[in-house]
């Protein structure tokens, strides 16, 4: 018993036991049907050949009954080909399959002999082949079933041979050793196919296997690709992928009325990273990205999906929610989770997010013009609305055709003859003493006509002609300054641009020296801009001009990324305060404040503290009462062309106010 219990065991794995038993169990199911029929087809012929010789109960009642539970089984193993056994059942099943094979031919082998006695030599022999026959038809039936053929050849082969060989009837003797010889043959064959069968089946789970790991590993490998490995979100490439995939479906739908075309991107820029990113070092902006993925993937719906861009710009994909309201309230919620506090090991930091939409199809059809009426929509929210989010509309194309325009009249502009400056006075209000102009620029394009530096200069910037146009500027504003008295400075605006590129930066130094004008003369403006695309350039490059001579002095003081660390770590001499807290200095407590503690910070740190846009007396009152001394505004004199600065502000007195 332990014998036929180890040949009902697979000799292999226990991972290729469960498929090897499940390929045994599908092969029995094509075999089966093919087995019973053989055996009733043989037995009819027998119980034929032994009517009216044997008794009835013999040649007709057990062969009946026996071809009967056959011909059941061939219907039941039918109907099992259709239903798929469970993994836990195969086993069970395939050792129940065994016993009742076993149990069925030792049914028919004790019908076979018990046929024996009746009949003549001639049925006698029509039994012996009866029997030899069927244990080499159910040999090959079973062949993928070790344990039931061998069952079923012990069974038959073992009392078939012994029966006949003690009949003592040389020609029974002969047919039963030939059976016997037949039956090892056939047991030797079975065990060499199972051991192929077997070995067909490892080998198929061992290519299974092997095709399942490389699936897995090119799987890997494309989410690799395309994932973020610090943020873990979707990266650039996957983000254009499926923003290539779901327009492909919504211009399928487009054909389709009743089929909704709602498709969005949209595009998060975090306001002053790169300013974090240079004082505090990349080890505390990567934590920041980290955080801002990680709150960015708690937004994410089936609807919306999160990819990383770009440093510090990150991806929407809107489908299905895209309508303009929608967008708006997404866009709000997204900033104001950005604008939470970032708690870290290093230390806290606060940022704000700005967001730019654009929807298909009235912002483009392409995923390029989405992406580029995004970025638009972006800097219009930037520029606008910092903090928030813009939604790229029809209305932007015209202005994106005029920047356009007046890109391509930069690029065509005789800077010499097209390019002035204005100049605003400066004053000492208590010694009643203009002491600098700054230098407005001004472009009058043939083409364009005025076009205001709000426009041209941000193009100028973006398309590289910027260090082209500061060198130009610089040269009319210092040719200025020489028939100007000493004591009068320059104020001049540096781009960012010019301060983050060495090459621009020995170009303004160079032009300063050749002009002959004293570098000490001379106050170079820059925005915090500067500073927050690259610190420690801008840090050298202010270095640089104060080791000339001139002076720094710090633009737009309170309306970008203000901090002390700027203050302290940049050789700054003046801090100009923007014309916003000016406006409603003379009735907004919170104005006042700001101002206040500016003034008191200036004079600690020793800067020269200047208020820009002052336009009343009410507001130069109030800002006297605060502290402040210098400023500049419509109060004091309009911007005027170079050739009009003598007559109006240097040899005539300056007008009451």
């Amino acid at each position: 018993m332990a014998f036929f219990q180890r040949l009902s065991r697979p000799s292999t794995a226990p991972a290729t036991q469960l498929e090897l038993r499940r390929s045994q169990y599908k092969a029995f199911l094509q075999q089966v049907p093919l087995l019973c029929a053989i055996q009733i087809v043989n037995s009819v012929a027998v119980a034929v050949t032994h009517v009216g010789t044997a008794p009835i109960y013999l040649s007709l009642y057990v062969p009946l009954l026996l071809c009967v539970f056959c011909a059941v089984g061939i219907v039941v193993w039918l109907r099992a080909r259709r239903r798929v056994l469970p993994d836990g059942d195969l086993l069970l099943r395939l050792r129940m399959t065994a016993g009742m094979v076993a149990l069925l031919g030792a049914a028919f082998v004790a019908w076979a002999l018990s046929l024996y006695p009746y009949g003549d030599a001639y049925a006698q022999s029509h039994v012996a082949f009866y029997m030899a026959v069927t244990v080499i038809g159910c040999i090959f039936c079973l062949m993928h079933m070790r344990l039931a053929a061998l069952l079923l050849t012990f069974i038959v082969v073992v009392p078939f041979t012994l029966f006949f060989a003690s009949m003592h009837n040389p020609v029974f003797v002969a047919i039963s050793v030939n059976a016997l010889l037949v039956a090892v043959a056939m047991i030797l064959i079975l065990l060499i196919h199972y051991r192929n069968f077997t070995s067909l089946v490892e080998s198929q789970i061992e290519l299974r296997a092997k095709q399942l790991e490389t699936q897995q590993l090119s799987d890997e490998n494309f989410r690799l690709a395309n994932l973020d490995s610090l943020t873990q979100l979707p990266n650039r490439r996957r983000f254009f992928a499926d923003l290539e995939a779901c327009l492909a479906l919504h211009r399928d739908n487009a054909n389709n009325p009743a089929a909704p075309v709602d498709l969005a991107i949209g595009i998060i820029d975090l306001d002053g990273f790169k300013q974090i990113n240079d004082l505090y070092g990349h080890v505390y902006g990567d934590r920041v990205l980290e955080e801002t993925g990680q709150r960015l993937a708690a937004l994410t719906t089936p609807h919306i999906t999160v990819a990383r861009v770009g440093g510090d710009e990150f991806g929407l994909l809107v489908v299905g929610t895209g309508a303009y309201r929608q967008l708006l309230d997404l866009g709000a919620a997204i900033c104001s989770t950005l604008e939470q506090p970032y708690v870290l090991p290093e230390g806290s930091a606060r940022l704000s997010a700005s967001i730019g939409f654009a929807q298909f199809p009235v912002a483009g059809e392409t995923a390029i013009k989405l992406f580029e009426r995004a970025y638009y929509a972006l800097y219009f929210a930037q520029d606008h609305r910092r903090g928030g989010a813009a939604i790229y509309s029809p209305e932007h194309e015209t202005q994106i055709r005029y920047f356009s325009k007046i890109e391509e009249g930069l690029r065509r502009a005789d800077f010499e003859r097209e390019i002035s400056l204005d100049f605003q006075p400066i004053v000492d209000v208590a010694s009643r003493e203009i002491m600098a102009f700054e230098a407005l620029a001004r472009w009058t394009s043939p083409t364009l006509g005025v076009v205001a530096p709000s426009m041209f200069i941000p193009v100028a910037e973006r398309c590289d002609l910027i260090h082209a146009l500061t060198e130009a500027l610089l040269c009319k504003a210092l040719d200025a300054v020489k028939t100007w008295p000493d004591h009068v400075r320059i104020s001049f605006n540096l781009s960012a641009r010019d301060l983050t590129s060495s090459g621009a930066l020995e170009r303004v130094i160079r032009t300063t020296l050749a002009s002959g004008v004293a570098p000490h003369r001379i106050d170079f403006e820059i925005t915090e801009t500067a500073l927050i695309q690259d610190f420690e350039q801008a840090h050298v490059s202010l270095d640089a001009l104060r080791a000339l001579g001139a002076r720094i002095s710090l633009d737009d003081f309170g309306t970008g990324f203000s901090s002390l660390n700027s203050l302290h770590r940049l050789p700054i001499d003046k801090v100009k305060v923007d014309r916003s807290f000016i406006a409603g200095i003379d009735h907004e407590r919170t104005a006042r404040a700001i101002v206040k503690s500016t003034i008191d910070l200036c004079q600690n740190l020793g800067l020269t503290c200047v208020m820009e846009g002052v336009e009343s007396q009410t507001q130069m009152d109030t800002l006297l009462e605060l502290g402040a001394t210098v400023m500049q505004g419509h109060l004091f004199g309009k911007p005027v062309a170079a050739s009009r600065v003598l007559d109006e502000y240097v040899r005539e007195p300056l007008s009451p106010w």
